[in-house]
């Protein structure tokens, strides 16, 4: 079988198809949760801490120089920071609810294997002999 034959099999794969959907519909999701958290959830509790804008929240370690621009700022922004692990755990959460939501959806076994149930009936015949 030829390299080519392979990757066309293993691209005509469901597998594979499913893995591209998942993906294109989780990066779709990861922007609506950027969105949801930072226009809707971050803004009211800014206001609530005094008007803080969470994304601009900064510490300087050296500032620019405004008179010959040629120093820029350096600095570690931690309110960006804040925000993606809110994002992250709202994604981690949603995750979560649908392995549960799909794990309840499938159903129980119905009753036991076919080589149980043959086992138990020889288990039964040998201890009607004895």
């Amino acid at each position: 079988m030829s390299i080519a034959s392979e990757f066309r099999a293993f691209i005509a794969g469901g597998n594979v198809v499913d893995l591209a959907v998942g993906v294109i519909i989780g990066g779709a999701f990861g922007k609506i949760v950027s969105s949801l958290v930072d226009n809707v959830i971050m803004p009211p509790i800014g206001l609530l801490l005094g008007g803080i804008d969470f994304s601009k929240l900064e510490f300087v370690l050296k500032p620019d120089d405004p008179v010959t621009a040629a120093v820029e700022k350096v600095s570690i922004q931690y309110g960006a920071f804040v925000n993606t692990i809110i994002q992250f755990l709202i994604i981690g959460w949603v995750v979560f609810l649908m392995v549960k939501t799909i794990n309840r959806m499938r159903k129980p076994p119905e009753g036991p294997p076919a080589d149980v149930v043959l086992l138990s009936e020889i288990r039964d015949l040998l201890k009607s002999r004895s």
